[in-house]
């Protein structure tokens, strides 16, 4: 008799899940409240305009950045300058990507996006690029920032701002991954056409606990594609196999809007300058005790003939054509916590699960018109990975008025 009520209850979970799973790509399309979302109909003459314009090249300088957090609320003291390196080496725009900045329980993957963390890094992030102290985070907002697409068109920098400080253009969440971009305020009125396109390729094949949030802009003339993942983990064969299906998924899924012209790329690859940053989770064919051994001579140059991901870029199974460069840090992934040492690198701290060191955290490119000047490491022990950053050169295209 109870029948009619079980059977219910069982619609109602299932139209629960389902309901989160369309909402990993509802993050697809240009903001509707931007006035980009609300550019004039296209038309010939616009085209042809275009056509006969004149341009020239500048070059600007771009810092990528990439840190699995492990769940950790970061503390209002975190010390940012130690990743972002502003003091020596400051850049134009900033691009930063986390993973796991909630614990990726059930709660977090089926239920509301816990949008607080995200401001509370935003916050951290802006008075470091900015020098100034972490404004408080609201706990009432209702609009978290970490969500927000701003109408770049009409924000003008307050009143007493330099041209000199750094804003945030653009922020986006899926469950643990969140990417951040940052940019100057004499760069505002260059960047359009902001989009985000999200996928997930986590739980069923669709959930976010694992997949990617990419954005695209146009800087003046040219078009950028940042995609910050977190993909399948594990050390099996069959784990490294999923990594791949996982990338090949989210460059065939991620779709951006053409705009009213259709002359706007739509996948990742279109784009001019497109960068890949993320835990990659890509691991090294060894056994446990070799890769700890090699780990303490500080071999790398042995370890890495026998990175994964290094593999995957010359075979071409997957990621091909993209690059990346030299690395001559240590593996960024599994530490103790809050230690130097890493996990299962001695009898008594050994690893339960068998995670030996690896590269996870990386950092590649696609196309020509950029140059990798920096890649390195951070040395922050608030997770048990290691944050890494690149700073690259672009070349920009710069219509003449």
């Amino acid at each position: 008799m109870f029948r009619p009520k079980i059977m219910q209850g069982l619609k109602l979970k299932e139209s629960t899940i389902m309901r989160k799973i369309l909402s990993i790509d509802s993050f697809k399309g240009e903001n509707q409240n931007s006035s980009e979302a609300r550019k004039e109909t296209p038309s010939l003459n616009q085209a042809s305009a275009y056509s006969r314009k004149r341009f020239y090249q500048q070059t600007k300088k771009i810092f990528v950045g990439s840190w699995n957090i492990g769940g950790i609320t970061p503390p209002k003291n975190l010390d940012m300058e130690d990743w972002l390196d502003t003091e020596n080496n400051s850049a134009d725009i900033y691009v930063l990507g986390f993973q796991e900045i909630v614990p990726l329980n059930a709660a977090n993957v089926l239920g509301p996006q816990n949008r607080k963390v995200c401001t509370k890094w935003n916050s951290l992030i802006g008075a470091a690029l900015n020098n100034r102290t972490p404004t408080k985070v609201v706990e009432g907002d209702k609009i978290a920032e970490s969500q927000k697409i701003y109408p770049l068109k009409e924000h003008i920098c307050a009143e007493g701002e330099h041209q000199q400080d750094f804003q945030c253009i653009i922020s986006r969440q899926m469950v643990g991954m969140f990417i951040t971009i940052w940019a100057r305020c004499d760069l505002y009125q260059t960047i359009r056409h902001l989009s985000v396109s999200s996928v997930g390729c986590g739980i069923m094949g669709y959930f976010g606990n694992k997949g990617s949030v990419s954005i695209r802009f146009y800087l003046h003339e040219t078009s950028f594609c940042f995609v910050c993942s977190h993909l399948a983990s594990g050390g099996k064969e069959s784990d490294r196999r999923q990594r791949n299906f996982n990338a090949t998924d989210i460059l065939s899924r991620t779709i951006f809007p053409s705009g009213p012209l259709q002359d706007r790329p739509q996948k990742i690859i279109d784009h001019d300058r497109i960068v890949w940053l993320g835990d990659l989770n890509y691991r090294i064919y060894m056994p446990s005790s070799t890769t700890q051994s090699l780990i303490k001579k500080r071999e790398w140059e042995t370890l890495l003939k026998y990175d994964q991901l290094k593999l995957e870029l010359m075979e071409g199974n997957v990621f091909q054509g993209w690059h990346e460069g030299a690395i001559e840090f240590p593996p960024t992934y599994k530490y103790r916590p809050n230690s130097k040492d890493y996990l299962g690198c001695d009898e008594q701290h050994t690893s339960k699960r068998g995670r030996s060191p690896a590269w996870c955290d990386r950092i590649i490119w696609f196309g020509k018109g950029m140059r990798q000047i920096q890649y390195n490491r951070s040395e922050s022990r608030l997770s048990d990975h290691r944050p890494v950053r690149a700073m690259f050169t672009a070349d920009i295209k710069v219509a003449v008025n």
